[in-house]
């Protein structure tokens, strides 16, 4: 049997004419995603999807609910066309996505809650001006040890938010913060640090008041025990009921996200390959990078959703 594991993108992968492909050659099956959403959030969010520019998609309280849908409906063709996951996992707002197809959330509150998620967001951001960057080529601990000696010695916050990889690791906080740490990285030899293309400084300190303002939101929505094995971000972890989830989800805003420890959880499990179910390819680069025996692809369009399924359908039982 072929056991694939689903991995949903965040922000930070949109890109112009996402799913545009897909309503094109599936209309029946995805274009009531699009409609619906419009008519839910009473945005033109299939327009910004089909048809925004980047600048547009940068705005992060279009961007989430954009990347959720794009992906949403990605994994929506995937299983019409035999390919279903078991088990799923998602970075950061992709984590909506994995528990929607996961069964512990309902699409449309999914959607709703990633909308009001990224409005809050935008509304931090706005606040308190924020910054994230990915360094790359040194260690994760001396990357989080220069945050701590940057926190301390300055007074401003500057935090580890994502493990990506071994040597690939996300800092975020205020933007002198992280301007320091990059510096700091690059003259201790970091091969590469980049800013990333998101309007807030997600997963860190500065995001307590919107995790607590956002925890009303999540205890209004329904959540049930999931259908299939997810791994949250917060613990790389496995969520073993609806309360759980929730709870999770609260403590994501603020939290680091452990995707090193998710694949590693998941290549444990032994599955058989990984499919990065939306736009963009950051998911495969890091699924190849920490687990290149196990095969990784992405489904973000009709004519890589064609190859995954070429590749993995002959296998499915």
């Amino acid at each position: 049997m072929n056991r694939v594991a689903f991995l949903f993108p965040g922000q930070g992968s949109q890109v112009p004419g996402m799913g545009r492909d897909l309503v094109a050659l599936h209309p029946d099956l995805v274009r009531p995603y699009f409609d619906t959403a419009d008519e839910v959030l009473g945005m033109p969010l299939s327009r910004l999807c089909f048809e925004g520019d980047p600048e547009e998609l940068r705005d992060t309280s279009v961007t989430q609910p954009a990347v959720y849908l794009a992906s949403l409906v990605s994994a929506v063709v995937l299983r019409e066309r035999g390919v279903a996951p078991a088990a799923v996992a998602g970075h950061s707002l992709g984590e909506y996505t994995a528990l929607v197809v996961a069964g512990v959330l309902d699409w449309v509150d999914a959607l709703k809650l990633v909308r009001r998620r990224g409005v809050l967001m935008s509304e931090l951001n706005r606040r308190t001006p924020g910054r994230m960057a990915a360094v790359i080529g040194l260690p994760a601990d001396r990357v989080r040890e220069l945050c701590e000696e940057v926190s301390h010695r300055r007074r401003l916050v500057v935090e580890v938010a994502n493990y990506n990889a071994a040597r690939q690791t996300v800092v975020s906080g205020v933007v002198e913060g992280v301007a320091e740490v990059s510096r700091r990285a690059r003259e201790e030899g970091a091969s590469h640090v980049a800013e990333l293309k998101v309007g807030a400084p997600f997963h860190c300190s500065l995001m307590a008041d919107v995790a607590a303002e956002f925890g009303g939101d999540l205890d209004a929505v329904d959540f049930a025990t999931p259908s299939l094995p997810v791994v949250a971000n917060a613990t790389a972890g496995y969520v073993y009921s609806g309360a759980e989830a929730r709870e999770l989800l609260r403590r994501q805003l603020a939290a680091p996200v452990r995707w090193q420890e998710t694949l590693d959880l998941l290549a444990r499990e032994e599955v058989s390959a990984f499919v990065e179910v939306g736009p963009g390819r950051v998911l495969t680069n890091l699924s190849r990078a920490g687990h290149p025996r196990i095969p990784a692809m992405t489904a973000g369009t009709e004519r890589k959703i064609g190859e995954v399924v070429e590749k993995l359908s002959p296998a499915l039982v």
